[in-house]
């Protein structure tokens, strides 16, 4: 304990504010009871909460979220989970650069900055909104996942299913995962799979990204507005082929 008062870091101020409230209750009962454990009934995790454990999980798999957001979806069913914690934000700050480094080479900011380009077809976007006939939003040339072609797409779904299979079958176990395991999880499992791990945050910033194509998107919206074919068009010109 008093070790636990003399540090300085995220751990120690969440064990004082702990022993804190424990001690008190202590100086004015007399004893403590850790309600919630009572509640778990003989085991604190016992097969209801894996049982429900499991239900989250498949319930993930099946949603429409996106890749990297399934997989800090997955992160937040840890034992430990605290939405607070420096390797929480840390997790959720990397996760999705780590994925698109891991099949492209290059960080979300980086694929957008080189992708983003007014002189290319579409603006180098492969998906967007309101894709395939729709206009292209400037909101669209900011998502790092619309510049993926199809053989990414398809990486990046083996790799999600790849930890959601991890986490279902520990689940199924009867296995408890922590905040770190699952962080460690996920490099060791690009590390196998010969991708490359990233290591810093790379040479772009998101900023930067978003300004680059905010620009391309401003020129490429011109040359959109004029060659831009709307359903209406296409109605007027069936009916005038008629004639």
């Amino acid at each position: 304990i008093a070790v636990g008062y003399r540090v300085n870091s995220y751990q120690a101020t969440q064990f004082r504010i702990w022993a804190t409230k424990t001690l008190r209750e202590f100086i004015v009962k007399g004893f403590v009871l850790d309600d919630e454990r009572l509640k778990q009934g003989k085991r604190l995790f016992g097969r209801d909460y894996f049982d429900e454990l499991l239900e989250r999980i498949r319930d993930i798999r099946a949603s429409e979220r996106r890749f990297y957001q399934k997989i800090t979806d997955i992160y937040a069913l840890s034992a430990d989970y605290d939405p607070n914690a420096p390797a929480t934000q840390e997790f959720f700050a990397t996760v999705q650069n780590k994925l698109h480094w891991a099949i492209t080479g290059q960080t979300a900011a980086e694929l957008i900055y080189a992708s983003a380009d007014a002189a290319k077809i579409n603006m180098g976007l492969t998906a967007w909104k309101h894709a395939p006939h729709g206009k292209i939003l400037k909101s669209d040339v900011a998502v790092a996942k619309n510049y993926l072609n199809e053989a990414h797409i398809r990486e990046l779904n083996r790799i999600v299913s790849a930890y959601l299979d991890l986490a279902e079958n520990r689940a199924e176990r009867g296995v408890v995962t922590r905040m770190q395991e699952w962080a460690e999880f996920l490099n060791r499992f690009l590390e196998l799979s010969n991708y490359p791990v990233l290591q810093d945050k790379g040479k772009v910033s998101a900023l930067e990204a978003k300004l680059k194509a905010a620009e391309e998107y401003e020129v490429f919206r011109v040359r959109q507005d004029r060659e831009y074919i709307s359903d209406f068009d296409r109605e007027v010109k069936r009916l005038q082929g008629r004639k």
